[in-house]
């Protein structure tokens, strides 16, 4: 629901940017186009994409499924933090978003690291699954329909290698999840994703108050 990081005043967002931010020349266009785009508040911060490439860069990740693309910000920079022989899966729906990805993917020389499967999410992580990929990847972000995260997660913890990470995206939800008066379906979604995750003994667990809220499950 935001593209900088919740709870900053702008001031201090932009001091934090001029102090910290390294963007690729093309990231920083892609998000400028995107900030023109109807939707563009489904755009991450820019300092959660740095954050994201740290992530993989700590975990050295080499396979990563995103679901979740848009115009291909996030998965643009997971490529560009991965060695050359990284791939990523990223799974979305729509064909017009995809398509500003795909000429930034192209632009950056990434292409050939992402692998772009337009149909339901479910239905790639459920192929990924009946091909024999469980334990095989190292990272997972999801950033799509709030109702769908808790099926995205137990897919791509299965995934997941032990140690893997998963990153989910909006999980402070701009902060309708601490407004008990708030009974949209997505926020209910996300409150009880949260609850769940809090006792969930197959992970160790971080919510990160970047961006939207960035869930961190590492998988034990």
């Amino acid at each position: 629901m935001s593209n900088r990081s919740i709870g900053l005043e702008p001031a201090l967002q932009s001091y934090l940017l001029s102090v910290s931010l390294r963007e690729h020349p093309l990231l920083a266009r892609l998000r400028a186009e995107t900030a023109q785009h109807p939707s563009a508040n489904m755009q991450i911060a820019p300092e959660q994409g740095q954050f994201m490439a740290m992530l993989l860069k700590l975990i050295d990740a080499r396979r990563c499924i995103e679901v979740g693309v848009f115009t291909g910000y996030s998965s643009l920079a997971m490529a560009l933090a991965m060695p050359d022989d990284g791939r990523i899966i990223a799974c979305d729906i729509s064909e017009e978003y995809t398509a500003v990805a795909r000429r930034y993917w192209d632009e950056a020389g990434v292409a050939d690291r992402i692998d772009l499967r337009l149909a339901p999410a479910l239905e790639t992580l459920d192929a990924l699954l009946a091909d024999g990929e469980a334990g095989c990847h190292d990272f997972a972000f999801l950033d799509a329909d709030k109702e769908g995260y808790p099926d995205y997660f137990e897919r791509s913890l299965a995934l997941l290698r032990p140690g893997g990470l998963i990153a989910v995206d909006n999980t402070l939800w701009d902060g309708a999840v601490a407004d008990p008066a708030d009974q949209a379906p997505d926020t209910v979604a996300i409150r009880a994703f949260n609850r769940e995750r809090l006792d969930d003994p197959r992970i160790d667990l971080a919510l990160v108050p970047i961006g939207d809220g960035l869930t961190l499950a590492r998988k034990r």
